[in-house]
């Protein structure tokens, strides 16, 4: 069992709250909880709090204690030279640690959640893979119990309702059209853990499943899409939200018919999923999708299959079998790409590293942006008082130095 940190105060890192960067900040927690923050901000001195009185002289957020200093009854943890920054919430995720998602049983998802939980995930929704619908009705009452006790965030729904043309990693077998019957029928399965559904919403059936959803208060995502670019609109002005995977699984961006990528990145009512692992993105792709979406409409995601944080080797997606070679993941036949070997910690590395996005804006799309989607922004994705005490020390090197959820060691700090 992880060790609770009851009464703990992480000073002298730069941490990264709503406001901007603290530099030698601080942050308390207690009993699972954060109850103070404070610091000198890059911007000056921002204030903060709920319940307590607030110092107009310090950079300091509060939860009726004292943010400036470690108490005497908190055990101090020394962070000179690290970052702490939001527990990262994963809002596409259908495996790791040698873990299915789609079809392990309980011990089996709980070892995919701790993988990536080690890697900084501490917010994960289990997204399935297309199947015969009975198979995934059953999935989704099986995982709806997992959410229910708190491992998991919710369930995603990746197919069945996906275009063959651009199916990817599904068996086009089972692939059918979005009968909002039977989108219905996956959402009741779910007993309202559903978060999110993809759907090709250009199919027969398309526009009226994103109408179901966002009256059932699930998020429609466009993906595995072949729309247009006047398809794709008509789709977000019925309430359509997220981009799966943007660039990914859907026609690419043309000078004369411009497809759905244009249509998802120009509309501010839409996020784009992004997956930074430098095999499904050029970092040309990502910086055009911040370039005109902006940080605030951008959630990294992993999409991460089995391998994640396990190895090389033959898995299995769904009925398809894959072969993961080089940290790659490909389907054994055909050789599309299947899902990824990702983990959140190396996404946000490879955009400090190699994208050099601020550090501000990587953590809004690996964490505010998607907690915000999945309507958990209230409990995680900041570090701000009252909130759960999620979050994720990173080294100089942005490496994972320590691992914080709900107030227990995930990954216990390796420091000096």
């Amino acid at each position: 069992m992880a060790a609770r940190a009851e009464s703990t105060v992480l000073a002298g890192a730069r941490v990264v709250l709503p406001t901007g960067v603290v530099e030698n900040g601080r942050v308390r927690v207690e009993a699972g909880r954060i109850t103070s923050v404070g610091g000198e901000t890059d911007q000056g001195v921002g204030v903060a709090s709920v319940g307590g009185e607030t110092d107009q002289g310090v950079g300091v957020a509060s939860v009726g204690g004292d943010a400036g200093r470690g108490a005497p009854d908190a055990s101090v943890l020394d962070l000179t030279g690290h970052w702490v920054v939001p527990g990262f919430v994963d809002m596409h995720n259908h495996g790791g640690g040698g873990a299915s998602f789609t079809s392990g049983g309980v011990d089996e998802v709980l070892k995919g959640v701790r993988t990536h939980q080690e890697h900084g995930t501490t917010t994960l929704v289990a997204s399935t893979v297309t199947g015969e619908m009975d198979f995934l009705a059953q999935r989704a009452g099986f995982l709806s119990e997992l959410v229910e006790q708190g491992d998991l965030a919710g369930i995603h729904f990746e197919g069945p309702f996906i275009s063959p043309c651009r199916k990817g990693a599904h068996s086009e077998a089972l692939l059918r059209d979005p009968d909002p019957a039977e989108v219905r029928k996956l959402l009741d399965a779910a007993r309202g853990t559903a978060r999110m559904v993809t759907l090709a919403t250009e199919l027969p059936g398309g526009i009226d499943s994103v109408r179901l959803l966002v009256e059932h208060g699930v998020i429609a995502a466009i993906g595995h899409t072949d729309a247009t670019y006047e398809q794709t609109v008509e789709a977000i002005e019925a309430g359509a939200t997220v981009a799966t995977h943007l660039f990914n699984a859907m026609p690419p961006l043309g000078h004369r018919a411009p497809g759905p990528i244009a249509a998802l990145l120009e509309d501010e009512r839409v996020t784009v999923e992004l997956i930074n692992d430098g095999t499904h993105l050029h970092p040309a792709a990502l910086e055009l999708a911040f370039h005109r979406a902006g940080a605030d409409r951008v959630a990294f995601i992993t999409d991460a299959m089995d391998a994640a944080g396990f190895g090389d080797g033959v898995y299995q997606l769904g009925p398809l079998e894959v072969e993961v070679k080089d940290g790659v993941a490909r389907l054994a036949v055909g050789g599309s790409i299947a899902g990824s070997t990702l983990t959140l910690d190396t996404a946000f590395k490879r955009a400090a590293t190699i994208d050099r996005l601020p550090v501000t804006d990587i953590v809004r799309a690996i964490s505010a942006n998607p907690a915000k989607l999945l309507g958990v922004y209230d409990r995680v994705g900041s570090l701000e008082p009252g909130k759960d005490a999620d979050l994720v020390i990173l080294d100089a090197d942005f490496a994972i130095a320590g691992v914080l959820r709900r107030g227990e060691w995930v990954v216990r700090p390796r420091l000096g």
